[in-house]
């Protein structure tokens, strides 16, 4: 049988549907536009959303160190710590990134949700769609107890996005967020009755990746 990179990484062969939206792992060509995507601006220069400021680096840089991630990841993956780093589609066109990080979840069931738009596509509740996506499909085809998120208090957006979805505070941390900057993060967790769902979700390549990460044993290639 002739080998397939989902195969060798099921991530590639993972994809959720939710009504527009569309979540799937990021292959090499897909990197190429979501690095655009990130190159042409996620947030005001004056702005800083993320924990790591990776944005504020200069373009050819930014873009290089997007991939490099995305390379990375793969190759790190393991039952004990894995990083579920998806790309978004919302009628068809790539516009952003949503990721579910982890560490010892097989015995944790809890795992941290990440994303970002490019700056064209936000405002239009696709924050909303991707966070219920990836929340939903930890729930009900990962087994998790419990999803946490965070944002910095000056980041309306994000936390207006993790209320509609149904999570609460969860306590807050005192961080540097660029050097020598405090920022204020707020944490949040979501259980899975506290959910606000939004369209089902149809999903494929689940077994392989439920393989990958260790929830029903190893993953032997074809």
């Amino acid at each position: 049988m002739t080998l397939t990179l989902a195969d060798l990484h099921p991530v590639l062969g993972l994809r959720i549907a939710a009504g527009p939206l569309e979540l799937r792992g990021i292959t090499d060509d897909d990197l190429l536009g979501l690095c655009a995507l990130a190159r042409d601006g996620i947030h005001p220069p004056d702005q800083m959303p993320f924990y790591v400021p990776w944005t504020d680096a200069e373009p050819g840089a930014l873009v290089r160190g997007t991939a490099a991630y995305h390379w990375s990841n793969r190759a790190e993956y393991s039952s004990s710590a894995w990083a579920l780093e998806l790309g978004v589609w919302y009628d068809g066109v790539l516009v952003g990134s949503q990721g579910l990080r982890t560490r010892r979840f097989l015995t944790t069931r809890t795992g941290e949700t990440g994303s970002w738009l490019g700056r064209a596509h936000q405002g239009r509740g696709i924050g909303t769609r991707m966070r219920q996506a990836i929340c939903a499909f930890a729930f009900d085809h990962l087994d998790a107890a419990e999803v946490t998120s965070g944002a910095f208090v000056d980041n309306p957006a994000s936390l207006a996005v993790s209320r509609k979805v149904g999570y609460r505070d969860n306590g807050r941390q005192r961080l540097e967020r660029r050097p020598g900057e405090l920022a204020v993060n707020q944490q949040l967790v979501l259980t899975p009755g506290a959910l606000v769902r939004g369209d089902p979700l149809e999903v494929e390549g689940l077994p392989a990746f439920r393989r990958l990460v260790g929830l029903d044993g190893a993953d032997p290639l074809p």
